[in-house]
């Protein structure tokens, strides 16, 4: 008797969509990918079905756009089938459930034999009546090997679509073939050098591209929109894999991304092929690093954050300062190197995403050796509609230098500073901002008078 083993079925191959289509990939931020191919299909004149496999386990059938490329009359799309529902070792028992199979279980040292017809399986036990006509209940995790007569009937190892079409032509014909994917992000990171005296940062961005998707893309032509597309129904949750990393280093010309505008997002080409492995992340150097000047801010909300001062670093995203490229959304890592020359991690922040000619501010954390306490000291009833509030900020500098320090306040719609001992720049209708210098080892108080109304 011929022998198939479940085991053939655990080498089953992830769908590799390689240089024999061309491949092309856009990802969106959105856990989307639109993938493009133009590949060469074998053509029947008449009606007939043809199968487009290797294609991901995450597609969205409901998008393909299909046409011929040399004679797009040709053809007709008339019907298509998504057959998704893939081969596991427990479907194949599912099938022989009332048929003869043989099975190895582990038995201390040794394996023990079981053949005869299989009367169940519940996914965590199987059941078996053996050839002495007797019935075997057995664990799945006690079984090595499963045998059986012949393949079942209809097994999927891949996904497919399988088109009914009407045709004109007939031998080889190239089209192309356009279709949303769900299980595929990209995100970007920073990383971000302090120089000694924090006037200067030396800014460079990575692009992290994770595929999920059950498909490979070899020598794809990569894309990358940045930018909030609407999708109607966001992707369901889906279990995340082991994947592995992948970190890209070629010549500088080729390294980055080529950005220009595209409808209201932007669009970042990598101009070069490269391969997206399935359960991968694929990191490739968005720019070439920039030095930029930054400003070091300490900034006190003490009716947000009552004792903490903040460190924020603010700089511009402009081609004078040594940048101005439209910067994606990410993780903005920045670092410093120590009066020993080793680099060490001063904090984090997440950007937006971030056009040219924009200003940034990232926060890094608290700073150790200043204080502030604020208090508002009285409060008036002016008029039913009207207040007045004596606010009384205290500044303390434990640091060995001199500080300013920009105090923010949101004091609401409607407002007047009636007095202060500090001047002050109204920002936006609700705030005010107050630079208020405080020396080494000491302290500096802020008073404030303030009327608010409605």
């Amino acid at each position: 008797m011929k022998k198939f083993g479940l085991i053939l079925f655990a080498l089953l191959l992830i769908p590799v969509i390689s240089a024999q289509a061309q491949i092309a990939l856009t990802v969106y931020n959105q856990d989307l990918g639109l993938v493009r191919e133009h590949r060469d299909l074998q053509f029947q004149k008449g009606q007939f079905d043809l199968e487009f496999t290797d294609i991901p386990s995450s597609i969205d059938p409901t998008s393909v756009h299909f046409k011929l490329l040399d004679k797009p009359d040709a053809a007709v799309l008339l019907e298509q089938n998504y057959q998704y529902d893939l081969v596991s070792a427990s479907k194949i028992l599912t099938k022989f459930i009332g048929s003869e199979i043989e099975i190895t279980a582990v038995a201390g040292d040794q394996g023990k034999f079981y053949s005869g017809e299989l009367l169940a399986f519940d996914g965590n036990n199987v059941t078996l009546k053996t050839t002495d006509g007797g019935v075997k209940v057995i664990e799945m995790k006690w079984i090595s090997d499963v045998s059986f007569e012949k393949l079942p009937e209809g097994l999927i190892t891949k996904p497919t679509l399988v088109w009914r079409l009407l045709s004109d032509v007939a031998g080889k014909q190239k089209a192309e073939v356009s279709y949303l994917t769900q299980n595929i992000n990209w995100h970007t990171e920073y990383v971000a050098v302090v120089s000694d005296d924090d006037s200067k940062l030396d800014l460079s961005g990575w692009v992290s591209v994770d595929n999920r998707t059950g498909a490979t893309y070899k020598d794809a032509k990569l894309k990358l929109i940045a930018g909030d597309v609407n999708v109607v129904q966001p992707p369901p949750p889906s279990f995340r894999r082991d994947k592995g990393y992948a970190l890209a280093a070629m010549s500088a010309e080729d390294a980055s991304f080529e950005e220009k505008s595209f409808f209201e997002y932007h669009l970042y080409t990598l101009p070069r092929t490269t391969t997206i492995a399935n359960n991968e992340i694929k990191q490739i150097s968005l720019f070439e690093p920039a030095t930029t000047p930054v400003v070091k801010v300490f900034e006190y909300e003490g009716w947000r954050y009552p004792k903490d001062i903040r460190i924020v670093l603010e700089f511009t995203n402009s081609k004078e300062a040594g940048l101005g490229m439209p910067l994606p959304a990410g993780k903005l890592r920045v670092m410093k190197r120590d009066t020993d020359g080793l680099m060490e991690f001063v904090g984090e922040d997440m950007i937006d995403h971030t056009p040219k000619d924009e200003d940034l501010k990232v926060f890094l954390g608290n700073a150790f050796d200043l204080v502030g306490e604020r208090n508002v000291m009285d409060r008036k009833k002016i008029t039913d509609r009207m207040t007045e509030e004596t606010i009384e900020i205290k500044l303390r500098n434990h640091k060995d230098k001199d500080v300013t320090i920009k105090v923010v306040e949101k004091f609401g719609r409607y407002w007047e500073v009636r007095e202060s001992n500090y001047e002050f720049t109204k920002k936006d209708a609700s705030t005010a901002e107050f630079l208020v210098p405080v020396n080494a080892d000491g302290d500096s108080t802020l008073s404030i008078i303030v009327r608010k109304w409605y």
